[in-house]
């Protein structure tokens, strides 16, 4: 399934955040037993507890620029519309869940997969492989590629995710995101934007590359935790040209990002297809393999972006304060776009004083 409008940003702001003042979203907290929690393949399953991860306003902060986080305010201070606490119907939603009979010894290893289609489902002969790795599956129904990303498919991994923890033994150095084609997109992103949730991302067939503005770059703690505890496994069919280039820039950029525990798994003979069992047990065995941390080379890395970002902040500051309006709105869009959270308070700040 080829990749669509849907892995993109929506509309700011995204109705599904709003609700008439007065309407709040319902939430419940569920203590349930992992030892009483059932094994094998479930479907159609109905998850019952809300967590803090996908929150309207933890969403925005995390997975939306700083400017256009004022945008979304903005428009909801002129309206009588509040963001709702959680954007989502848990009783609504529907996932399917595979639990390995046998869990390790520390704990399952999570994997809350993104896909492109519309139904919750697992790839044929992916349970051999999550049994032998001890790897929990979990994935979303109607978190395709035509849903919206903030507003369903992005919540519903994170709702998959919280709720899983919650029922089962899960080490927490082993909970992953991944994704195929359109939902890789939406993997990377989360990825990106939690790393104090997932420790790493499986991408099957999709990416992006780092400073586009999709996705933007989280606030800078998130980003530093990124950088030095998240792995990236890359798995692309050899005959897929457009997602290895695609590839390609990505790896590129997370390298001038300061992001270097990477690794690239080319699948011969395969197209633009989800990773087969043969596969998915290289990408998972990658995927448990950090490799090491060069602490200097790290602070080499960050130091660079710190001082080319101080400059462009710098430069905006001189722009305001000169009166040159357009100019400086110009350079402070860029500036977003580019390094997104890691540029704040201080974009925000000079959005302000243009107001």
């Amino acid at each position: 399934m080829a990749d669509s409008p849907g892995m993109r940003l929506p509309r700011i702001p995204t109705t599904a955040w709003m609700l008439p003042l007065g309407v709040c979203a319902a939430a419940s907290l569920h203590d349930v037993r992992a030892a009483a929690a059932p094994t094998g393949l479930q479907q159609d399953l109905v998850f019952s507890d809300y967590g803090p991860w996908s929150a309207s306003s933890e969403l925005m902060r995390r997975l939306l620029s700083p400017l256009a986080v004022v945008q979304v305010q903005e428009t909801l201070s002129r309206s009588a519309e509040r963001l709702v606490e959680q954007p989502l119907d848990l009783s609504t939603e529907r996932f399917v869940l595979y639990v390995p009979p046998r869990a390790p010894p520390h704990g399952y290893g999570l994997l809350v997969f993104v896909p492109p289609w519309q139904e919750a489902r697992m790839p044929a002969g992916w349970d051999a492989v999550l049994d032998h790795y001890g790897m929990i599956y979990v994935s979303a129904a109607r978190s395709g590629n035509d849903q919206d990303v903030i507003g369903r498919r992005e919540p519903l991994a994170l709702l998959a995710a919280y709720n899983v923890l919650h029922r089962y033994p899960v080490d927490p150095e082993h909970v992953y995101v991944g994704g195929f084609s359109g939902g890789s997109h939406i993997a990377m992103r989360l990825a990106l934007a939690f790393p104090d949730v997932f420790r790493g991302a499986l991408l099957n067939a999709g990416s992006d590359a780092l400073g586009t503005g999709v996705p933007p770059l989280p606030p800078a703690d998130l980003f530093a935790r990124f950088q030095e505890s998240s792995r990236l496994v890359y798995v692309t069919g050899e005959h897929d040209s457009t997602r290895l280039a695609m590839d390609a820039d990505s790896q590129q950029s997370m390298r001038r990002w300061c992001v270097f525990d990477l690794d690239a798994e080319v699948t011969r003979g395969a197209s633009h297809e989800v990773a087969s069992p043969a596969a998915l047990t290289e990408a998972l065995r990658e995927l448990l393999m950090h490799s090491s941390r060069d602490p200097q080379r790290l602070a080499r890395c960050r130091a660079d972006i710190a001082q080319t970002l101080a400059a462009q902040l710098q430069k905006a500051q001189s722009l305001v304060d000169g009166g040159k309006r357009e100019d400086a709105q110009q350079l402070l869009r860029e500036i977003d776009r580019r390094y997104g959270g890691l540029a704040a308070p201080k974009s925000v700040e000079l959005q302000a004083a243009l107001r």
